[in-house]
């Protein structure tokens, strides 16, 4: 790695001049800014993190924090980690991924150290703890995601509460009486807030079009089929004929197996649509209808964002919901 001790040399300069001229601190003569820049650029220096924000430059860098657990579904989880650092990569800015699983000890630390330009905050919680982090630090902050107290914070997701709407909607318009929800895992609804805000979206439009509710989660792991298979067994005994589905591609596959099984047709016995699905969903044995979750529109406006809160001083703090759209296969059965 070339040191500003080669540059020097190079350009027949001290060190100190060339920290002036690469900082802007001290007055260069035009011509020895030009010998010093020509041997930057054939070394290949490139000074340090620290040393570019000492002097006031910016690192090119994003911090994303995403906490790892066990719990956690990675195929999901990676789809937003990959659209925000190419999003980043599109503006100029590299990712720096923290995956501790207490994510407020690498967000504390990247603040600190000041070798970031931005913080981004994916798998938000409720109570997220990085929430108050975010009020503290002088690092600018994007939340891809909303916690429950979003008082001076800057957050983007998709509208979850609509996304519950319109499905709900969609099913009662058809003249179903009566939905399954099948929904995340069941420590998905305590350690992450989207879940819970498509749950809350579902149930009050349910109760505002008088229609009847069951909601089950799908056990303890994301590819646990065996509560979703018991569900849409039960549902199906009750006479139910309409499922919304908030979960992974093992679960809508689960689901779909079941209604094969017992030889009813989607679209036209039984009405299944897929709520905020980040899977492509076309990879189904049967198309459904799809409210899609689309990681680079969020993720996209994150970054912009946080370019824009370094750009623009004035840019305030506020929540950004992008709203639901709905894609239409047909697999939604009209009721007499």
């Amino acid at each position: 790695m070339t040191t500003i001790h080669e540059v020097a040399e190079a350009a027949g300069v001290s060190i100190s001049t060339v920290s002036y001229a690469l900082s802007g601190k001290r007055p260069v003569s035009e011509k020895t800014r030009v010998r010093i820049e020509d041997a930057v650029r054939v070394l290949g220096y490139e000074p340090d993190a620290g040393a570019r924000m000492l002097a006031g430059r910016r690192t090119h860098i994003f911090a994303l924090t995403e906490p790892l657990r066990a719990d956690t579904h990675a195929p999901t989880h990676m789809a937003f980690v990959l659209a925000t650092a190419v999003a980043a990569r599109q503006r100029g800015y590299d990712i720096l991924l923290l995956t501790d699983e207490q994510a407020s000890e690498g967000m504390n630390r990247v603040a600190a150290s000041n070798l970031v330009d931005a913080i981004l905050v994916l798998d938000v919680a409720p109570d997220d703890e990085r929430a108050a982090i975010a009020r503290t630090v002088r690092t600018p902050t994007v939340f891809i995601g909303i916690p429950d107290d979003q008082e001076g914070l800057t957050c983007v997701d998709l509208d979850f509460e609509a996304a519950g709407h319109l499905a709900v909607d969609r099913l009662a318009d058809a003249g179903h009486t009566r939905i399954t929800l099948l929904g995340q895992t069941e420590v998905s609804y305590r350690k992450s807030n989207f879940p819970r805000r498509l749950l809350h979206g579902v149930q009050d439009r349910a109760v505002e079009r008088g229609v009847g509710l069951d909601w089950v989660t799908t056990g303890t792991s994301a590819t646990d089929t065996a509560a979703v298979r018991a569900a849409a067994e039960a549902a199906i005994a009750r006479g139910d004929r309409a499922f919304i589905v908030h979960a992974v591609d093992d679960v809508h596959a689960a689901l779909l197996a079941v209604l094969d099984e017992r030889g009813l047709r989607v679209g036209e016995d039984v009405s299944v649509i897929s709520a905020a699905a980040s899977f492509d969903t076309t990879t189904l044995p049967v198309p459904v209808d799809t409210i899609p979750l689309v990681p680079q529109q969020s993720c996209e406006l994150a970054v912009d964002l946080a370019v824009r809160r370094l750009e623009e001083a004035d840019v305030r703090p506020g929540i950004h919901l992008i709203p639901p759209e709905y894609r239409s296969v047909g697999s939604v059965a009209l009721r007499g």
